[in-house]
């Protein structure tokens, strides 16, 4: 069926209604087809031809004639009441309803016709009452002057609307020669409506001939700066596209999700209360034409967007684009400041040197788009927002201003760029904690201060002493840059990145080269050597041993590992429309959260990591009171109740348990720091593990009962 009406004659065709999702209609002609409440999500219509069918076309034509005909007719049969008010006794109303009409005139060019339509019958009573009552001697002739006066402006903005709409219907359905065609049965008018109209003199008829002529060309003036879009003539525009569009191709109610119209021809078709999300226009014709009232086309700026898909170094800032389909558009230094761009698809897109500062892009699909030199300061991002395969050699994390010209760039090094990948692990870590916020219901907005982070790349491996030593070397060598670790991320031997903030005055490109300096010489020395530069270096216990620890747990971890003290880099998370976004830095996490590169742990041997749960609790002392569980029994009670539940999913289940493994290694030593803030970290993501279970079930009570308990066991609050 997908393939049935490629190429197909569909003209005046009903599928109201009917599910066509995935349908291919490419090069078919679907001219006065039915498509109203229509599934089509999919659906391809490449280079479809779209709007009326020929009797359809032959019958707008006619109206557009009569039309046209009636406007030349009516406009000077109006000018003719003017030349008998001149000509005749009534010479004062016959200048003043020149001077009234030359007003309304300058009026529907200056505001536009619907202006005029809706003050002329109020200015025209008004004159008319306010004469009556000054001059009561002369009421019978003010009448009368008043009467044609009246119907000569009447009849002549009736014939501009006329014209401007007969205008607007030819140049809708773009038939050549129509317009041209419209304009001479205008002028016959003209010329019937001057010999039907003029009662006087011969001379009338030249009066009554000019002023019919005047508002045709003002007519045909209005009609088509209406179709060009012209605001001020949006109610001809609205209405000639309503009257074209009866009996064209309705997609009315129709579900268009992710459907293609690539190149498509869609004049006159109607497109209301039609779901467009992530709909493709690239390159259709005359869709500026079709019935879009209510849609995001309505906007001209969106609809050029998504035609052309060519945003360069256009702004944007603060329009709504959800759900709009901009794959591979090129949007190299657009701004899009306060921008919705959530539940869009940008795969692809070319967005480097764009501004992306309080963009929404919640359930936006990034993957493979290029971000290289992008602005990201408080960007609003989810851990549903697809950011695989993004091409970023480097960002900026904030804009630069008068006060701060360092708009923070990553990686801090200027002489260097991400590799293939870093942008992933540069921003993952940061999604992964979205998750650990939202279970909390934490706002991180109100946590910690702002501060700059220095972010220190290994590739191919990493040397724990080497690191540790050029790191604590690094600090001493530039107290000013209150240099401190606060979070450690790798991929086993892969990858490692250490996390440092520091100072907002810092020149951060210049630590990260003296670091690496720092980190090539140690790891050439010796052993003998190293050993000699630690007796050298004060408070190695509390911290180079620290680090090198850390950093082997990193490279040890099979799956990807995040060790986090108080992140307080340049990620401020909010949250919006119920979602935790990203932007910029501030946390106050600790412990380890360790979580999978995609948050999937299939082909997880349940059993084997069972086991090493069993082990690591097993090496913790018995309580020393038999009537009072100690942490020993705690875990081994949280274990049982972990693997025994039927409602976790093999993953999250295999995750509880590491966490409890997690909580059982800090329970050797429950007075350490680091210790305290790996149980405590854990237990939070237990909580995030079970949030979303229903009250009732079992392991949710086991949790509630044991988990405070486990926390003060460990002195936490």
């Amino acid at each position: 069926m997908a393939d049935e009406f490629q190429r197909s004659n569909l003209k005046g065709k009903d599928f109201q209604g009917q599910n066509l999702a995935g349908a291919n209609f490419s090069y078919a002609d679907i001219r006065g087809a039915n498509f109203s409440n229509a599934v089509l999500v999919g659906a391809n219509f490449y280079n479809t031809k779209a709007g009326l069918p020929t009797f359809r076309v032959i019958s707008l034509v006619s109206l557009s004639l009569i039309l046209s005909l009636f406007a030349g007719l009516i406009s000077s049969y109006g000018g003719a009441f003017i030349s008998d008010l001149l000509i005749n006794n009534t010479s004062d109303f016959g200048i003043i309803s020149l001077i009234t009409l030359g007003i309304f005139l300058i009026i529907i060019v200056w505001q536009g016709l619907g202006a005029t339509l809706a003050t002329l019958a109020e200015v025209v009573a008004a004159c008319l009452i306010a004469a009556l009552a000054f001059f009561p001697d002369k009421q019978a002739g003010l009448i009368i002057g008043g009467q044609f006066t009246a119907l000569a402006l009447a009849g002549i903005i009736a014939g501009v609307a006329n014209m401007a709409l007969a205008t607007a219907i030819a140049r809708v359905m773009g038939l050549s020669g129509t317009v041209p065609i419209t304009g001479l049965m205008a002028v016959i008018g003209a010329v019937i409506g001057a010999l039907l109209g003029v009662r006087s003199q011969v001379s009338a008829y030249l009066t009554s001939g000019v002023l019919g002529l005047v508002a045709i060309a003002l007519g045909i003036y209005v009609g088509s700066q209406a179709i060009t879009g012209n605001k001020k003539y949006s109610l001809i525009r609205l209405l000639a596209i309503s009257i074209v569009a009866q009996g064209g191709t309705s997609f009315r109610g129709a579900n268009l999700t992710d459907a293609d119209f690539t190149q498509a021809t869609l004049k006159t078709v109607d497109f209301r209360k039609a779901t467009l999300t992530r709909t493709c226009w690239f390159q259709t014709q005359k869709l500026d034409q079709a019935r879009l009232n209510g849609t995001y086309l309505e906007d001209p700026k969106v609809l050029d967007l998504v035609v052309k898909k060519d945003g360069r170094d256009q702004k944007f800032d603060r329009l709504n684009l959800r759900e709009l389909n901009l794959q591979d558009a090129n949007l190299q230094d657009a701004s899009f400041l306060g921008t919705d761009l959530s539940e869009a698809t940008l795969r692809n897109a070319n967005l480097s040197g764009a501004k992306l500062v309080e963009a929404q892009i919640y359930q936006a699909n990034l993957n493979e788009a290029c971000l290289t030199g992008a602005y990201i300061e408080n960007w609003g991002i989810s851990t549903d927002t697809k950011l695989e395969g993004v091409k970023c050699e480097y960002v900026y994390m904030q804009l630069p201003t008068k006060d701060d010209p360092d708009p923070c760039r990553k990686p801090d090094n200027r002489q260097e760029t991400f590799k293939p990948g870093d942008f992933a692990d540069f921003i993952t870590p940061i999604i992964k904690t979205l998750d650990l916020y939202q279970t909390q219901n934490v706002d991180p907005r109100q946590i910690a201060s702002k501060f700059k982070t220095l972010d220190l790349f290994h590739y191919e491996g990493i040397d724990p002493t080497a690191a540790a030593i050029a790191v604590t070397q690094l600090a001493e060598n530039h107290p000013e840059a209150q240099l401190e670790i606060v979070a450690l991320e790798g991929r086993g031997q892969d990858k490692i990145r250490l996390q440092a903030k520091v100072s907002g005055n810092a020149n951060r490109s210049e630590l990260y080269k003296e670091y690496f300096h720092k980190y090539t010489e140690i790891q050439s020395l010796s052993y003998s050597d190293v050993q000699a530069v630690l007796l050298g270096i004060q408070e190695k216990d509390e911290r180079i041993q620290s680090l090198e620890k850390l950093i082997e747990n990193a490279i040890h971890q099979p799956k990807f590992y995040v060790e986090t003290y108080q992140n307080q880099g340049e990620f401020i998370m909010s949250q919006s429309k119920g979602n935790i976004s990203i932007s910029g830095a501030q946390g106050d996490i600790s412990g380890v959260a360790a979580v999978g590169e995609n948050s999937s742990m299939t082909g997880v041997a349940i059993g084997a990591i069972s086991g090493n749960v069993t082990n690591t609790i097993n090496q913790l002392p018995d309580s020393p009171e038999p009537d009072k569980p100690g942490i020993k029994e705690l875990l081994t009670q949280l274990q049982a109740a972990i693997e025994g539940d039927t409602t976790l999913s093999d993953e999250d289940k295999a995750e509880a348990l590491e966490q409890v493994k997690s909580i059982a290694e800090a329970g050797k030593k429950p007075e350490d720091g680091v210790m305290q803030k790996i149980a405590k970290t854990a237990v939070k993501l237990l909580k995030g593990t079970i949030a979303d279970l229903p009250t009732t079930v079992k392991l949710v009570e086991v949790c509630d009962k044991l988990l405070p308990v486990i926390i003060k066991f460990f002195g936490l609050p």
